[in-house]
């Protein structure tokens, strides 16, 4: 078995925690809190990062050292050796010394928004986690907060009303008291030695991007751990036990996006809510697709890398990439090399990266004067479900005519992938001259048909067919009703 072997440590209520090096690699945040610190209020309901029940907030020191950031986690994924020198907030962090709720707890009381009361504190630390950030958050703002927490009992009207309620408390009784656990962050931070044989250890966290090519060319088939919400399913669902892990979050070069003026460089590390923000302007139907990629505790972890890397044949986010024409900076050893994403999948869950390498870094360009983008995801449920499928579509309409069109989907075939057949139907037509019948043969023609668990080939394949239908409609339409 796989131990920590270095020390954890990470603060919890004015405390430095220090985990047992002899605990394993793997052992999730949530059965220690459970299991070790006798956190009960955090709960187990899914292992998956569904429900929202083990949801928890850990803090990262800022740059400069000034104040805590909080994000809201699934402990349930989160690795424990992730939390070294990060603090963390539960649901019993929330009670005053004297013995008063926080207001999000007497709002919920108050509201009646609790029953069974087994979801409840995850409810509980998803609204407070907002309220750190946004002091008067609207419906909409509470609801994307709220669409990683499942409730069978109450139903989500007195909850929502509960969030609202609690943001009219005085923000000084909002704010989460930290500044004993500030001192203690900076004292981590000071005393933070990394480990001088590497190379000996199971779990490695790099603090450079040298370390970690090194590590990767003697150690090639270490398993590397971005946001773990994928490993995480595996730990849980699969018992994975990987041998060697090498975890990303220390090297503070792949948590940079840098603008290149015609592109941005987004580091390995970047988590998806950071490319929200990034893309919401520029891209907006991209930035919707990434919203329903998952909550925000999934996005505040997921990373875009992370997501590309795993290739899955409906993973959200490489359709819009592949439209959109996005490289990818490899880096192995000293070396670096770009390839284009629409050459990285060779199959399903397979890859073009050699041993030793990983992605450094993913290159997404920007909008072109007179390029359009749209995309759209197709599935059961709005917030929070796989997809049937998403296709996206960059263009310019030319003199009423389409040309450079880049079209690409997920969930058609064994890896995300872009569909030149469909392209060429679109390519130097006007809207009008695109038909149906047309992209029905390009659809038929380009991929395998295949049923699968979220929807039959026949829905796939009409849907593939009327979203490219429906941005061709699009195109002719005012900026302004689109």
């Amino acid at each position: 078995m796989t131990s920590i072997n270095n020390p954890v440590r990470f603060v919890l209520d004015d405390t430095i925690i220090e985990a047992d090096p002899a605990l394993h690699a793997t052992t999730t945040v949530l059965d220690y809190l459970r299991e070790h610190l006798h956190r009960s209020g955090t709960k187990e309901g899914c292992a998956e990062g569904d429900c929202g029940a083990c949801m928890v907030l850990v803090g990262e020191l800022k740059a400069d050292a000034s104040a805590i950031d909080y994000a809201p986690v699934n402990s349930c994924l989160q690795l424990l050796p992730t939390l070294d020198g990060k603090s963390v907030k539960t649901v019993e962090s929330l009670q005053h010394a004297n013995g008063r709720l926080h207001p999000v707890q007497e709002a919920m009381a108050a509201s009646h928004g609790t029953q069974c009361g087994f979801c409840t504190p995850g409810i509980v630390m998803s609204v407070t986690g907002l309220l750190q950030s946004v002091s008067r958050p609207t419906r909409s703002e509470i609801k994307d907060a709220l669409s990683g927490n499942l409730c069978r009992c109450t139903g989500y009207k007195p909850i929502i009303d509960a969030a609202v309620k609690a943001s009219e408390a005085a923000p000084e009784q909002l704010k989460l008291d930290d500044q004993a656990d500030l001192a203690l962050l900076r004292q981590l931070r000071q005393a933070h030695a990394p480990s001088a044989d590497p190379h000996g250890q199971p779990f490695f966290a790099p603090t450079s991007v040298e370390a970690l090519a090194d590590y990767l060319v003697r150690h090639p088939q270490a398993t590397l751990l971005a946001g773990s919400t994928e490993i995480g399913l595996q730990v849980n669902k699969q018992f994975a036990r990987p041998e060697q892990i090498v975890y990303l979050g220390k090297v503070a070069a792949l948590r940079q996006v840098e603008d290149k003026g015609a592109h941005w460089r987004i580091g390995a590390q970047v988590c998806l809510n950071d490319v929200l923000t990034l893309v919401t302007d520029d891209y907006p139907d991209f930035a919707e697709v990434l919203r329903r990629f998952g909550s925000p505790p999934i996005r505040s972890t997921a990373t875009l890398a992370g997501n590309i890397a795993n290739g899955s044949p409906i993973g959200d986010s490489m359709p819009c990439l592949l439209a959109l024409g996005v490289k990818l900076e490899l880096r192995c050893g000293e070396a670096t090399r770009m390839l284009a994403l629409e050459q990285f999948y060779t199959g399903q869950k397979k890859n073009a990266l050699q041993s030793g390498e990983f992605i450094a870094a993913v290159h997404l360009p920007k909008l072109a004067a007179g390029e359009v983008f749209r995309a759209h995801k197709v599935s059961k449920r709005f917030d929070q479900d796989i997809s049937a499928t998403c296709c996206a579509m960059r263009y310019i309409l030319q003199d009423g005519r389409f040309s450079e069109v880049r079209l690409a989907y997920n969930g058609l075939a064994p890896s995300p992938c872009r569909a030149p057949k469909l392209e060429a139907v679109i390519n130097g037509r006007t809207p009008e001259e695109v038909s149906a019948v047309e992209l029905d043969q390009a659809v038929a023609q380009s991929f395998t048909a295949r049923d699968g668990l979220r929807a039959s080939w026949t829905y796939r394949a009409l849907l593939a067919r009327n979203l490219v239908l429906q941005f061709v409609e699009e195109a002719t339409l005012p900026e302004t009703v689109k």
